[in-house]
């Protein structure tokens, strides 16, 4: 959810409080021209409470955002993982778009209807008759009024010079611009036709007061209360609902100590304050660390003497590079990474966990490894992450403040091809079980187009599924070799293979086995393998490489899937 989405959300709750104590308790109390102000105030008020931010509960940080990237001497360039589809925005966006239309549809109606009418001179107004017979509207400092209305009913005219000197026209403005960006709460809605009824209660109570006839002017509202409200925009003589207007105004006078009631509200917005607002996160010392390291999947936020420190995860605005999101410092360290040759040459290759700070000026600074794997390739993942252009920093409480990242940058040789020596045989002192294994001579460029699994970047599937599928798969057609049972041979045979770029699976071998029965048993199960979807690179299917750890206990056959790292 996006964070005006959010907001919208938690305004629409204070407004559903606001709305519904309002219906309960001031909705048959005769204080107009105050429950009027207090709907308005309170509105207002209900977009203004979330932007408060109120810290009550403490919890440990969570971890960071990390995004995983290879050198530029990788593989196939990683591209930036499709963002969902933003259903509930579009559906949020398409609401407010039908209401503004309906409005805009209703507002041309009234122009056409005034374009009919005939100007009349009048005083504080400007008038409009039309020749037919339609319900009274007035609109800003315009009122529309039939001819024989105006003719025979001064009191309708005079309604409508309410309307106007009260300005109610600004209220339905607001009202309608509340309604747009709070289409989906009814209450709201509700609200809306409460103020327009409060708009004729205030007319109403003007005209008598100027001296009308109260019976004469309660049997001209029946008489008159025919049609359809017609336009929303507008007031009308004959909108409200006729039997609320008539005990209104038979209604005694509500005591002015009855404005007190609106104290009541302040517990249950406080309260929903409290419930809605952000917890602030806990941020330990990692000197204070009861462990006294910081792991790889926990987030350190290492206070300094630049100011407060607040981890990426809870920070209210997130900081933002070059205009987009992390995918975007992805692309530009992507784009500045240089794989050290030496390490290229020696064939090394690794994770480097980098722990740095986007400063409250923008500036990247403590940049640390937390995790190395060769002195080249930590320098190098210092020195890119180092070199980064200012972001946009993260704001916490309407301040600019220091957020920690931690930043795994993935060094890989391109399609690498694992060169195996000759079979190594050992005896387990304890067991007495014999196992194979193979050592791993030499890592060499591939040409033929394998792309690592943790580079894909569309994985393949297995009979519409993931990589958990074709374990259940493999389980279901695994057969533990009889001469091993019996034997009592068991261990773990690893298994590399390529799905290619048509879904069959080729190019099986063991990796490191323990029997020759268990390995070959290994290898024909997973050759039988039915196709899978490839893995498409750049918009082609292409050929993947996996490692497979198959694992042969008594009376359990179980396997599992390791994505290759080759």
């Amino acid at each position: 959810m996006t964070p005006f989405l959010l907001y919208m959300a938690r305004a629409s709750l204070y407004l559903a409080i606001f709305y519904a104590f309002y219906l309960l308790v001031m909705r048959r109390t005769s204080l107009f021209r105050f429950n009027r102000a207090a709907l308005l105030l309170g509105t207002v008020l209900c977009h203004l409470l979330p932007l408060l931010r109120l810290r009550t509960v403490e919890l440990p940080a969570t971890e960071p955002m990390t995004a995983e990237l290879p050198a530029r001497e990788a593989a196939v360039p990683v591209s930036a993982a499709a963002a969902p589809f933003p259903w509930l925005t579009v559906l949020y966006l398409t609401g407010i778009a039908a209401v503004l239309l309906l409005c805009l549809l209703s507002a041309l109606r009234m122009l056409r209807l005034i374009r009919q009418g005939t100007p009349e001179p009048c005083e504080g107004c400007r008038l409009t008759l039309v020749d037919r017979d339609i319900p009274s509207f007035s609109w800003g400092r315009r009122i529309v009024m039939s001819r024989p209305d105006y003719e025979k009913h001064p009191a309708i005219l005079a309604h409508e010079k309410q309307h106007i000197r009260c300005r109610h026209s600004l209220d339905v403005l607001l009202m309608t611009a509340v309604a747009a960006l709070h289409w989906f709460n009814p209450l709201v809605w509700i609200a809306r036709a409460e103020l327009r009824l409060l708009h004729e209660y205030e007319a109403d109570e003007g005209l008598l007061n100027q001296g009308i006839d109260a019976t004469q002017y309660q049997l001209l509202l029946v008489r008159k209360a025919v049609g359809e409200q017609r336009f929303s925009l507008a007031n009308g003589f004959n909108h409200a609902k006729l039997k609320q207007r008539i005990n209104m105004m038979q209604h005694k006078p509500t005591s002015g100590w009855m404005r007190l009631a609106y104290l009541a509200l302040l517990p249950f917005l406080a309260g929903t304050m409290f419930l809605c607002n952000p917890v602030r996160a806990h941020v330990q010392n990692p000197a204070q660390s009861p462990r006294g390291i910081i792991a790889d999947d926990e987030l350190a936020a290492m206070p300094d003497t630049t100011g407060r420190t607040v981890p990426f995860s809870l920070i209210e605005q997130k900081p933002t590079f070059q205009g987009g999101d992390a995918n975007v410092f992805n692309k530009w360290v992507q784009a500045n990474l240089v794989y050290p040759k030496e390490a290229a040459e020696a064939g090394v290759q690794g994770r480097v966990m980098v722990a740095f700070d986007v400063c409250d000026d923008g500036a990247v600074r403590n940049v640390k490894v937390l995790r190395g794997v060769n002195e080249a390739l930590d320098a190098e993942a210092l020195r890119v992450i180092s070199s980064s252009p200012d972001w946009k920093p993260g704001i916490q409480d309407g301040k600019p403040v220091k957020v920690t990242f931690q930043f795994p940058v993935i060094f890989m040789l391109r399609d690498n091809k694992v060169t195996l020596g000759s079979e190594a045989r050992s005896v387990n002192n304890e067991t007495g079980q014999e196992t194979h294994s193979f050592q791993k001579l030499s890592v060499e460029n591939d040409r033929s187009g394998s792309v690592p699994f943790s580079l894909i970047e569309q994985k393949p599937t297995f009979q519409g599924g993931n990589a958990n599928t074709f374990s259940k798969w493999v389980a279901q057609h695994l057969n533990y070799p009889e001469d091993a049972k019996k034997a009592g041979i068991e261990g773990r045979v690893m298994i590399a293979f390529d799905i290619c770029e048509d879904g069959a699976v080729r190019n099986v071998k063991v990796l490191r086995g323990v029997n020759e029965a268990l390995d070959a048993e290994a290898i024909r199960v997973i050759s039988s393998s039915p196709k899978w979807e490839p893995g498409i690179q750049d918009g082609k299917p292409v050929k993947v490489t996996y490692q497979f750890p198959l694992i042969f206990k008594q009376d359990v056959v179980d396997s599992s899937t390791v994505p290759s790292i080759k």
